[in-house]
């Protein structure tokens, strides 16, 4: 005879499943003892808290949990700053990014009235490190698993500056987290080792930054728990819990989101917001459920399509066959490509461009004043394409007002150039067309013209020899030949003592 258990397998029938909250005595009891806990904790010293916010569901339960325990202070005893950091990465999916700019000012608003030291910040990258500057400023290809330049300059950077001049102004800080052990077996055991090194209750220790604790009030929730804490328990900003709720609704491919009504019923919590344009996963889902459940929500589809054109398996024709500093990297005979070439950029930029004036036209009113890249953005990728990669052309106002029908605001560079913009078609004619040879020319002559101004010119020769070595090649298969021989000769590279520019991983 079987058993029940296996019975239910055989048969298909959906197995029990706990209850939110079941053997803590109740939704009541645990937030009860959790809001006590918090209080506890904010009391024991003056280490100031910074609550990670990113507007999801777990976030939002445990930012909901600290101010619901602080309102339960009396004024005088509210003496602690607690920051709020909401990390943009300034390609966040759009209708996530505004939910969390509406709630941060929300947040502001009521911390004054009820007079909470509860301090909401908005992140963003430096200019230097943001995605486009990246990907069409300096060429990195899209980011993939084994190259993931983005994550950090993105995500972690902008968020530890802020905690390091915490610590620095104060010597200390405690992080309060919404990671929760059930969101991913990586996840929990990472966690249950920090918790074997905890110094105070509930208080880990931070792998990352000296001198900061990491406070996780949820950790032992189930999805299920999040959901009926938030649906069940007012948002105390006055941000509604069910809007979030709808746009969680909104990014499952199904349509559905439930809460649990029964123990067959599936939780709501699968969907993962994240960056319109990542490339690590293979699909962007919660943004096709939007499009797909919303017809309002279908000016988003030139965003997908310019991202799925990103995440091509072979991207190696729309990159130099050279790396940043011009050496030939080899990997079973075979050259590994290096960042996207001119032509390639520039048409990046072309196309999102011309999805932001799409969307500027024809999406709803809300979202008319879309800015899928800043104004400070195209500046600095401008800079680095004419003095970085000596790309005399200056071709960036010159897509700029093809896609946008807006003379570019900004000034010409004519001045520091060594050739003109409008002369440069010439040096093409006389380099007879061969695109390698044009470009040494152009470098050579842009060199040239950044020495020339100095007082002292101590290192010309040096950049003059380094940009002949970048163009000694006669096309990609003659670079990969002399790679090849130069290997199997035991003859180490000419190029490789260069520098690449420094990246989280090799490219």
């Amino acid at each position: 005879m079987s058993t029940p258990t296996r019975s239910a397998v055989m048969l298909n029938t959906p197995t029990r499943r706990a209850t939110p909250f079941e053997g803590q005595g109740g939704l009541a009891a645990v937030v009860s003892e959790l809001t006590s806990e918090i209080r506890e904790l904010y009391l024991a010293d003056q280490v100031p808290w910074v609550v990670g916010y990113s507007g999801g569901k777990d976030s939002t339960a445990v930012l909901q949990l600290v101010w619901t325990a602080l309102q339960g202070l009396d004024v005088e005893q509210r003496t602690k700053p607690v920051y709020v950091i909401s990390t943009d990465t300034l390609v966040e999916n759009p209708v996530v990014a505004a939910w969390v700019t509406q709630s941060l000012e929300t947040m502001r608003q009521a911390a004054e009235e009820q007079q909470l030291p509860i301090q909401p910040n908005r992140l963003t990258p430096e200019v230097k490190d943001t995605f486009w500057v990246g990907l069409i400023g300096k060429g990195y290809p899209a980011p993939r698993p084994k190259f993931r330049w983005c994550t950090e300059r993105l995500k972690i950077r902008p968020s530890n500056s802020f905690i390091r001049r915490v610590v620095h102004d104060h010597g200390e800080a405690i992080l309060v987290l919404g990671i929760r052990k059930a969101e991913s077996q990586a996840r929990a055991r990472v966690m249950q080792r920090h918790e074997k090194r905890r110094i105070r209750d509930r208080l880990s220790p931070n792998g990352n930054l000296p001198n900061s604790l990491v406070y996780s009030p949820v950790e032992a929730w189930s999805n299920d728990e999040v959901w009926t804490f938030l649906m069940q328990q007012p948002n105390p900003w006055g941000h509604p819990n069910k809007d979030l709720l709808t746009m969680y609704q909104g990014a499952s491919s199904d349509g559905e989101c439930p809460l649990v009504v029964d123990n067959t019923t599936p939780s709501c919590g699968d969907s993962r917001f994240g960056c319109w344009t990542c490339t690590l996963v293979d699909k962007d889902k919660s943004m096709s459920a939007m499009i797909q459940n919303d017809e309002e929500k279908e000016w988003m589809l030139p965003l997908l399509e310019l991202r799925d054109e990103l995440d091509v398996p072979d991207d190696s024709h729309l990159r130099d066959f050279r790396k940043m500093n011009g050496s030939i990297q080899l990997f079973n005979d075979r050259n590994v490509p290096g960042p996207y070439t001119q032509k390639a950029r520039e048409d990046w930029l072309s196309k999102l461009l011309n999805a932001q004036t799409w969307i500027r036209k024809n999406a709803p009113d809300y979202v008319r004043g879309i800015e899928l890249i800043t104004m400070d953005e195209l500046h600095e990728i401008r800079r680095i394409w004419v003095f970085e990669k000596h790309e005399i052309e200056d071709s960036l106002p010159r897509i700029y007002n093809q896609e946008t029908g807006e003379e570019f605001p900004g000034g010409p560079l004519d001045q520091h150039l060594a050739v003109a913009a409008d002369e440069v078609e010439l040096l093409r004619e006389v380099c007879d067309d061969d695109e390698l040879h044009f470009k040494t020319m152009r470098e050579l002559l842009s060199v040239e013209r950044k020495f020339r101004t100095m007082t002292r010119r101590s290192g010309l020769f040096e950049a003059l020899e380094a940009t002949i070595k970048r163009g000694y090649y006669a096309d990609a298969d003659d670079a990969l030949d002399l790679a090849l021989r130069n290997r199997n000769n035991k003859t180490a590279p000419a190029l490789l003592g260069l520098d690449e520019e420094n990246t989280d991983a090799p490219a």
